[in-house]
């Protein structure tokens, strides 16, 4: 049946007046790029940061209001053929959900269901499962989230309120999204509730990018709070045989027997200024001969930010000890850092190797991804989601595993180590590939990135045998 939200409406609003408005906004998103573009200035990281987050989020939303007018102008979505996407190549693409609106309509006369083709892409189950009852629709919900939909349904179903909320959804491979459902009940003749119909929208761009927004306007003030202090938090080496790197050289950590991992760090440490943060990384052999490796940059500095750091290095030894994955050992940390009187802003980027399938597994917390160099060329791995830690309590953070060949190179880093520093890296890919080792490497990025600075920074390199 179809569903009320088209009911005694005009199939469409006018086509002119849609087409302004998409013009309109592309043209706005063409500006904003700009303005992202220029937004690299030569001010500290911490405020560099905040920039970019605020023109991300804002081109988040404008995607996702293009995308909206999109439909519009398409009308009915039982007018396009499912999975149907707008076909202008100019339409807005930066993330695969964003601005997807699905529908569904739950009839308690016939407990006939519909949902609409991008609904089941949205909560990621297959059409052939077909459609979900009220009464099964909590099992995709996270667990936290299921008595706030309750809620929402009752006061429709009950009391006739309108839904307008939002909650996470567990879609497969344990990825959480976040989605907002606004609906209305259906009333028969008599004013009892016959129906109720939903529009569910996937916003988790956008919310992931306004808590991006909010950690790193927490981390301009904290910097500007704390930039009086002269008591530095330097860039920390590993806990291996007491090893440590010093400004400008480079360091072999561990080489190991076949597939094994070869790694030497590069971290150059500030001499010109308080330092903005402490950048550090760690590099571990686990029980039964994984690796694990880790890179972080703390924001901040002094007494707090030193036994800060202390506390995450620690916890990250013990909780990666006892087998816990990339992704929930960073919801560990989150969590842990969340609990402190003081909690400090942090990125990092754990990670974790086994040589028998030469699997590199990773998740990151508002970190830079690792750039995998193979046969001369380079390129950053795709994310998985994950927020600064201590930015948002509860959060979560999904992993990514590749599976490294012989020869690879993996370069992991903090945003310190330079301006544009991801494009000179990938354009060392040629003399990284032919690097015989781990420490050849890191002297060719030494090398690149030498030189007066004002801030710490770390880099490790990776290589497969």
């Amino acid at each position: 049946m179809p569903s009320p939200l088209f009911a005694d409406r005009p199939a469409s609003p006018e086509r002119g007046a849609v087409e302004a408005l998409i013009t309109q906004t592309r043209r706005l998103r063409g500006e904003m790029d700009a303005v992202r573009q220029d937004a690299t200035s030569d001010e500290d990281d911490t405020l560099r940061r905040w920039q970019h987050a605020l023109c991300d989020l804002a081109v988040h939303q404008l995607d996702d209001l293009g995308g909206q007018l999109d439909q519009l102008r398409a009308g009915r979505p039982s007018d396009a053929p499912a999975g149907a996407e707008a076909d202008d190549a100019t339409a807005p693409t930066s993330g695969a959900l964003t601005g997807r609106v699905g529908s569904a309509e739950w009839n308690l006369l016939t407990d006939e269901v519909s949902w609409s083709d991008e609904l089941f892409d949205i909560l990621d189950r297959p059409r052939a499962s077909g459609p979900m009852s009220l009464d099964e629709l909590p099992s995709l919900v996270f667990a936290e989230d299921r008595a706030l939909l309750a809620s929402m349904v009752t006061g429709c179903l009950i009391d006739g309120r309108p839904v307008d909320g939002e909650f996470r959804v567990v879609r497969h491979a344990g990825q959480v999204r976040t989605v907002h459902m606004m609906g209305e009940p259906v009333l028969d003749g008599s004013g009892c509730t016959a129906s109720m119909w939903a529009v569910v929208r996937d916003v988790s761009d956008l919310r992931r990018g306004e808590r991006a927004v909010r950690a790193s306007r927490d981390s301009v003030s904290r910097v500007a709070g704390t930039a009086r202090t002269r008591e530095p938090a330097r860039a920390a080496g590993p806990f291996l045989g007491g090893a440590q790197p010093v400004a400008r050289r480079t360091v072999r950590l561990r080489r190991g027997g076949p597939a094994a991992l070869d790694v030497a760090a590069y971290c150059p440490q500030g001499a010109g200024g308080p330092p903005l943060g402490g950048d550090w990384y760690d590099v571990f052999e686990l029980p039964g001969g994984d690796t694990l490796l880790a890179v972080g940059d703390l924001t901040g500095h002094g007494v707090t930010a030193t036994s800060s750091l202390a506390m995450v290095r620690g916890a990250l030894r013990g909780i990666s000890v006892a087998g816990i994955e990339p992704g929930p050992l960073l919801g560990h940390l989150d969590r842990l850092i969340d609990a402190q009187e003081q909690p400090t802003l942090s990125s990092a980027l754990c990670s974790r190797y086994r040589p028998g399938t030469r699997t590199f597994s990773w998740a990151q917390a508002g970190h830079p991804a690792p750039l995998l160099f193979r046969d001369g060329t380079g390129r950053a791995l795709t994310q998985p989601d994950g927020v600064l830690l201590g930015a948002t309590p509860g959060a979560s953070y999904e992993q990514a595993d590749v599976r490294l060949l012989p020869g690879d190179v993996l370069v992991l880093h903090t945003e310190a180590l330079a301006t544009g520093a991801v494009a000179r890296l990938l354009a060392l890919a040629p003399q990284l590939t032919a690097a015989g080792s781990a420490e050849d490497c890191a002297a060719v990025v030494a090398a690149e990135f030498d030189g007066p600075r004002t801030d710490d920074a770390c880099l490790l390199v990776a290589t497969t045998t």
